[in-house]
């Protein structure tokens, strides 16, 4: 219900929306100078104004870009109180900052950012008898709970940024996530705040009028009226101030009304928040609808039951592969009890008592996290269509009260078709919230001014269901410009004068919620360029554009968890620095800043965008870890190129870029001795790392005496001793072994070993060498081989690209007579036995020569050791071992060959356990490179090392890829084995290997 005409007259804001601010004149270096001058000598914490700082905080998680002039990283609240008067006598604007996740631009803006995330970030004390814990600001979510498990606690508001949003955004935007139902919101669990005013009033805010600025209270005292008929109630109306907290049936309770408030009142130093008990067991059920009306419609009717919660999505966002019930809409509902038996009969009541086509109950933790990880990922998966066109925020999370949502979708679903617009439904059904990204052009002037249509539109079917314009991540700049649809031009007044009376100057974040800047001003997209930008790789999911490609990061900032989740990879350099400039998103903002040429004005020659990719591990993690897939790696490749083009580059890049020529002259020459020898010689060592800017803490990896193809070409592997093959095969199928540099050259003990396992399986393998013919056996050669086959890892990880691409054509034309798409019998499985060469087969190679079939081809070819066996020997049985393994899965093998294969061959063999999630860090010549040696080390002890430590005494080192093998031999004098290497000892033979 609207208020208009209740209480004294007040002036009125303006009904008519708001014109097109002018862009604020610049003050020049000046200001900048001297607010830097005078900041540095006030704060103890850093202080930051380089185009780098400014860079990493132009944008949040939404559809707006602010370039800050600077950033503050207090240590206390004594800095942001000094941060604040000098703001102040300067009449400069402060932006309170956490993650950066906000969806609806608050968290961005033109003066001082203060960023809580450094300093500011600890748990302080867990109360478990109070049930309460004080946090500062900074703290991520995650750490909370974990602090609060030990107690049998937690803190009941859980966004699906959990891992990475802080407690001080979540209070600021008054967060919710997926167990509002059971839990509340944030500001349910508030107890108290610290918080400074702009003038620097240091104030306590609570309950009974606790903290309240003077003239609060009169000024509700004098709109009682209005703030008891004019705010719908929902449970999750975060649009606006919550001045109902204020009413005295409600407590007067300040903190309430600071919740929500978007940093626009005070700035919150520490919190006192209350946590709920955690139920010792949980289960899941997963419930099927025909489609999402019938999920949305069901909801509600769950609730009675006492859920935690009830998550809605529909198949539009769901993996084909995702293992879920048979239906179009799922209803993920999760049940509490003190043992897993209870926790699963109240879920299995509930799936009794629901109208499903059909239904799933899990008990199982690891099965759960599994399936809430499909929900999670949502907020990124959502970002693109189907068909790969890109959706964005705007209206992400609006609200109408759980009974009328299957209605409202209805509604928004035609609202979408009259518009021509389309978008993927899902969120927190049982709150009647609904997430969605909906697929705007916010490119060109037409597609903007239809999002503005679009979204006045959209303000009035949400009030006319009685919901609330945001019902989770708050209004920013996204839907205060139409919070008068909401609440009436007389609420929407009182709102100005509660802001007035908090920050009568003004200075907090300033164009939010309260007289807000249009909503279609400020667009992040507006800067970059509007023709496709020249580069090499071909980027086929992004139309060839690369701007489109570095759109993909949305700000979601799951690159910022600060632990590993499972077996994933992302992103090993902000878990060891804690940097934002070296996440993923991170590095996604200065590509898209060096694109716009107003904070970074080098182009392709930045220096700060080479020093922000310098630690980027190239593991390829966000390739399949980000939930939009960005793929920094290829955006390092493609940036080092140009930015080195016509330059010297690092000794480095010549040292290993070029690794494959070196080895392949050290073979010619028969001096791998020499080489090895000339290695051992410390002052000679050193000397040539110094020269080829190699770590001084790394050893210099061994050349084998002896390469795979010489050992095959003098008879090596023939077919005496082994296993025979399967009796119900047919004839043995032909196989090529791709010859990688890293298993030619440095460990020929993994081919040969690979050659025997798939002998063994019936596999009939040839290696391939120079000329496009299979190596024959048994044909020793005086001169070694030519330029062969090659991947062209080393020089795409080092940004060669021409370079790469001459070596790729040059293995398509030695291939290519093996793959003839003209024969008449199948090609040939191409196996590739270290997953970074595999994967860049894969991927690199038909995305750097999009135009050439060729390379499709062989990248379909391609399969790694274990894909071998599963596809072209099924029948085989691999001898078992029966011992726990211990390693870590390859980063490349994660983000884009997959390890199923593998899992279930080593299940198969006996090797039980899982492997560890993370990445080694050497990750090819990253950890080798001066500068990286503590990045690297510390990538590896996140996971690897500790894993390793902690193994039993008859574990099996699993390490396939031969960077891997190398950290852990450099840091735990340990040998790691690839699996055809494990495999193939415990194969039955006559006579050792040769």
């Amino acid at each position: 219900m609207r208020e208009t005409d209740l209480g004294t007259p007040q002036p009125q804001p303006n009904r008519e929306p708001q014109p097109k601010r002018k862009p604020q004149p610049d003050r020049g270096p000046e200001l900048t100078r001297e607010l830097t001058a005078a900041l540095t000598k006030a704060v103890h914490g850093e202080v930051t104004f380089d185009a780098t700082a400014r860079a990493l905080n132009t944008m949040d998680a939404s559809n707006y870009r602010r370039v800050p002039l600077g950033v503050v990283a207090p240590r206390d609240a004594d800095d942001v109180a000094a941060t604040l008067s000098v703001c102040a006598e300067l009449a400069v604007p402060v932006v309170a900052r956490g993650a950066g996740t906000s969806i609806a631009g608050q968290a961005t803006g033109t003066g001082v950012v203060l960023d809580f995330t450094r300093h500011m970030n600890r748990v302080l004390s867990v109360d478990a008898d109070t049930r309460t814990a004080v946090v500062q600001p900074g703290v991520v979510l995650d750490r909370l709970q974990e602090a609060s498990a030990p107690h049998g606690l937690r803190f009941g508001p859980d966004p699906s940024t959990h891992s990475r949003c802080t407690l001080g955004g979540m209070i600021g935007n008054n967060s919710c996530g997926s167990h509002s139902v059971a839990w509340g919101t944030t500001a349910d669990n508030v107890r108290a705040l610290s918080v400074l005013t702009a003038r620097g009033d240091r104030l306590r805010p609570g309950p009974d009028w606790a903290g309240a600025p003077d003239g609060l209270r009169a000024l509700v005292e004098a709109e009682l009226k209005t703030l008891r008929t004019g705010f719908p109630a929902l449970p999750r109306r975060i649009s606006g101030y919550a001045l109902d907290a204020l009413l005295p049936e409600r407590g007067a309770d300040v903190a309430r009304l600071l919740c929500g408030s978007e940093g626009t009142l005070g700035i919150l130093t520490e919190a006192v928040v209350r946590l709920v008990q955690a139920p010792r067991a949980r289960a899941l059920a997963v419930l099927a609808y025909p489609d999402e009306s019938a999920a949305a419609e069901a909801a509600a009717g769950l609730l009675p039951h006492g859920p935690l919660t009830v998550e809605g999505m529909a198949a539009d966002l769901v993996p084909p592969d995702a293992g879920l019930p048979r239906g179009g809409a799922w209803l993920f509902v999760e049940t509490g009890g003190d043992t897993e038996a209870q926790a699963r009969a109240r879920a299995e009541a509930i799936a009794r008592a629901a109208d499903v086509t059909d239904s799933l109950v899990v008990t199982d933790p690891a099965a759960q996290r599994t399936l809430w990880r499909i929900r999670e990922d949502a907020s990124g998966t959502a970002t693109r269509m189907p068909d790969g066109t890109e959706a964005w925020p705007g209206w992400e999370d609006c609200a109408v009260p759980p009974a009328r949502l299957g209605a409202y979708l209805r509604d928004f679903r035609g609202l979408l078709k009259t518009h021509g617009l389309r978008g993927a439904p899902y969120g927190h059904f049982g709150d009647g919230c609904i997430h969605v990204r909906i697929d705007f052009d916010l490119l060109t002037s037409a597609g903007v001014s239809r999002f503005r249509r679009f979204s006045e539109d959209l303000a009035e079917l949400v009030v006319s269901h009685g919901g609330s314009l945001s019902g989770e991540h708050g209004d920013g700049q996204a839907r205060a410009e139409l919070l008068p649809k909401m609440y009436g031009p007389r609420a929407v007044g009182l709102f100005e004068r509660v802001k007035d009376l908090w920050d009568p100057d003004g200075l907090l974040n300033p164009g939010m919620l309260v007289r807000p800047h249009r909503l279609d001003e400020n667009l992040r997209f507006a800067v970059l360029p509007r023709e496709p930008v020249d580069v090499e790789f071909g980027y086929p999911a992004d139309g060839g554009d690369f701007s489109a490609a570095v759109r993909r990061c949305v700000g979601v900032a799951k690159c910022r968890t600060e632990t590993v989740a499972g077996s994933s990879v992302m992103c090993p350099s902000f878990r060891a620095t804690g940097e934002e400039e070296h996440s993923t998103r991170g590095r996604a903002r200065l590509l898209h800043e060096m694109l716009a040429g107003e904070v970074i004005t080098d182009g392709w020659r930045s220096t700060e965008v080479r020093d922000a990719l310098d630690l980027c591990l190239s593991c390829k993690g966000c390739r399949s870890d980000c939930p939009v897939g960005v793929d920094m790696a290829t955006y390092k490749a493609e940036f080092l190129h140009h930015h080195y083009e016509g330059r010297r580059r690092p000794a480095a890049h010549y040292a290993m870029g070029w690794l494959p020529l070196w080895l392949r002259l050290v073979d010619r020459t028969r001096t791998a001795r020499l080489v090895n020898l000339l290695a051992s010689v410390r002052p000679l060592a050193a000397l040539a790392k110094r020269l080829g800017g190699i770590a001084p803490e790394r050893e210099i990896p061994r050349v084998a005496g002896e390469t795979f193809s010489r050992w095959w070409a003098r008879g090596g592997g023939a077919r005496t001793g082994r296993a025979e093959p399967s009796t119900d095969s047919a004839a043995p199928k032909r196989g090529l072994l791709w010859p990688d540099t890293f298993t030619e050259h440095l460990s020929p003990s993994v081919g040969r070993a690979a050659v025997r396992v798939l002998e063994a399986a019936g596999l009939n393998v040839t290696p391939v060498t120079a000329g496009g013919r299979p190596s024959s056996r048994g044909r020793s050669s005086s001169r070694g081989p030519g330029p062969g086959v090659c991947c062209g890892l080393t020089y795409v990880s080092t940004g060669q690209l021409d370079r790469a691409r001459t070596v790729m054509r040059r293995t398509l034309d030695l291939m290519d007579p093996l793959l003839d798409p003209g024969s008449p019998s199948e090609p040939p499985p191409v196996v590739v036995l270290e997953p970074s060469c595999a994967a860049a087969l894969r991927t690199d190679l038909p995305e750097l020569l999009p135009d050439d079939p060729r390379a499709r081809r062989l990248a379909a070819a391609v399969v790694t050791f274990a894909e071998a066996l599963e596809r072209h020997a099924p029948h085989w049985t691999p001898p078992r071992l029966d011992r726990p393994v211990v390693g870590q899965t390859h980063c490349h093998q994660h983000a884009v060959l997959g390890d199923a294969a593998d899992r279930r061959l080593r299940e198969a063999a006996g090797l039980t356990g899982t492997l560890a999630g993370g990445c080694c860090g050497l990750a090819g010549n990253f950890g080798f490179e001066k500068g990286h040696f503590e990045v690297s080390t510390a990538c590896a002890e996140e996971q690897l090392l500790p894993a390793v430590r902690e193994a039993p005494e008859n574990a099996v080192l699993l390490a396939d890829g031969f960077s891997c093998r190398t950290q852990l031999h450099q840091t735990t004098r340990t040998q790691g084995h690839h699996l055809a290497e494990i495999l193939a000892r415990a194969l039955p033979t006559d006579r050792p290997a040769s």
